[in-house]
């Protein structure tokens, strides 16, 4: 069985990888293309493919990190590295968009025509290539992959879209529509960066994956039987799909071993609809002190041993 998974595993990275190939080469012959035909808005698309290059890139290398167990250096493993690959992209992608946004609007004063025919070939080709990696990863069962595949899909919608503008540019005179389509994937592309690097800095500050999970955390844990208050609840994401708990519940009495193993019976049980990958819980007896607490409740603990 083991064998097996690991095989699963594979797959995912060779799909990835291939994909990852295919399209950093196409996005090459992209950039180049746009040049050469005059069109902004296949530069537009260049940089969103470019974008999607890297995600791939990043997933790949991450499918691949990911195997590797986590040991006393990361003891988390090397799931946060994800963050860190969804902020560079965005950097790129924040710099490419910019870039397109010069080369675009003062072309919406004097439009430049683009070579039709070029950029019909260049689409097809887009479709073509864009089409192709979204079917070898729609095989795919992991999360990334299937992020970089909607992905993949929007990168043909993109080009079925410059396909349409070259053909109506062969037979009418208006190349402002160039420029118009390259500023609309700009918008898009920068809507969707923003939207990324939100949701990457709260994970990436530990905030909660979301809020509703720590009240409903909280009061799950705290109907279990002796506990009486559930305090020093930390609740954070590794990557978004990979959360950590560690929280303290105060009980109401010491507890006999028996009691004891019922309770963390029914703490798993009540954690289990959370998926969590990590958690730590601690008991807490009346009368000690929280190791993370306040001062003075040392004073009424050494007061007790003063026998």
């Amino acid at each position: 069985m083991g064998h097996h998974h690991d095989h699963s595993k594979d797959m995912a990275s060779e799909r990835l990888g291939w994909a990852f190939l295919l399209n950093f080469c196409f996005t090459i012959i992209e950039f180049v293309g746009g040049v050469l035909t005059n069109s902004t808005a296949i530069l537009a698309d260049a940089v969103h493919d470019l974008g999607d290059s890297l995600s791939l890139g990043m997933a790949w290398i991450l499918n691949k990190l990911g195997r590797k167990r986590a040991n006393n250096q990361f003891t988390y493993g090397y799931r946060r590295l994800s963050l860190a690959g969804a902020f560079i992209n965005a950097v790129v992608l924040i710099i490419g968009s910019t870039w397109v946004l010069v080369e675009a609007i003062p072309r919406l004063w004097n439009p430049q025509m683009p070579m039709a025919d070029g950029m019909i070939a260049l689409a097809v080709l887009g479709i073509a290539v864009n089409g192709f990696a979204a079917f070898k990863l729609s095989k795919g069962k992991s999360l990334n992959e299937r992020v970089i595949n909607w992905h993949l899909m929007e990168d043909v919608l993109g080009w079925v879209a410059v396909l349409i503008v070259g053909i109506v540019l062969l037979f009418v005179d208006w190349p402002i529509l160039d420029p118009l389509l390259s500023i609309a994937f700009t918008v898009f592309i920068l809507f969707n960066v923003i939207r990324n690097l939100h949701e990457t800095a709260r994970l990436f500050f530990q905030a909660a994956p979301d809020n509703g999970t720590v009240e409903t955390v909280t009061a799950t844990l705290k109907q279990l039987p002796n506990v009486v208050d559930v305090h020093h609840l930390h609740f954070w994401s590794l990557d978004g799909e990979h959360h950590v708990l560690t929280a303290h519940l105060v009980l109401d009495e010491d507890i006999e071993s028996e009691q004891r193993r019922y309770l963390k019976d029914a703490i798993d049980k009540a954690l289990l609809p959370f998926q969590l990958s990590h958690t730590t819980i601690e008991l807490e007896l009346p009368g000690e002190i929280c190791r993370d607490g306040s001062v003075h409740h040392h004073h009424h603990h050494d007061h007790d041993h003063d026998h």
